[in-house]
């Protein structure tokens, strides 16, 4: 049984390799920033979805982002209170530093180490790793965002999901204001 499971292990490390990170969308509406996404009140509704089981995690967000500071050296902290639909409350803060031109680092109470972020192309694209909490526990999880937004104004945050480097789950979040 061990063997059998690890060979369908190895089987879809390729197939797994091909998804490290989201697709661009084909079809972008307007370009974004940092700034210009989560500046002010904002909601999304999404879901993380466990690509081998299917199984699936609901919840809902309310963001409040202010921007501190001069343009080439802001703070943007992004306050975001999580409902999941299992019942779970969590409130995460995000501390983003402006360091050049579409160049920023952040934290947040769950990450390890800083985030990355990169606005190119119109487009916003986030790297972090995070503790994550479940109600079966705190899992390491890797995460490859690239956020754009759609014709119609709202906010598309994709990314691949991994643990142990390996791409484990996606999470959709569409965020509106």
């Amino acid at each position: 049984m061990q063997r059998r499971t690890l060979l369908l292990g190895l089987a879809t490390l390729p197939l797994a390799a091909c998804a490290a990170t989201p697709a661009p969308p084909s079809d972008p509406g307007p370009p974004i920033t940092l700034v210009s996404a989560f500046q002010g009140r904002t909601t999304g509704r999404g879901h993380f979805r466990v690509w081998l089981t299917g199984d699936e995690r609901r919840f809902t967000a309310r963001l409040n982002g202010t921007v501190k500071g001069r343009e080439g050296a802001r703070t943007l902290t992004v306050v975001e209170d999580f409902l999941y639909d299992d019942g779970q409350k969590d409130r995460l803060t995000w501390v983003f530093r402006e360091t050049g031109p579409g160049r920023w680092t952040g934290k947040r109470e769950d990450t390890v180490g800083e985030a990355t972020v990169v606005e190119e192309n119109g487009r916003i694209r986030l790297t972090y790793t995070a503790d994550f909490r479940s109600p079966s526990g705190v899992n390491r999880l890797g995460f490859q965002d690239i956020l754009y937004a759609r014709p119609d104004g709202s906010i598309v945050n994709d990314a691949v999901v991994s643990r142990a480097g390996i791409p484990v789950a996606s999470v959709r979040f569409l965020i509106r204001r």
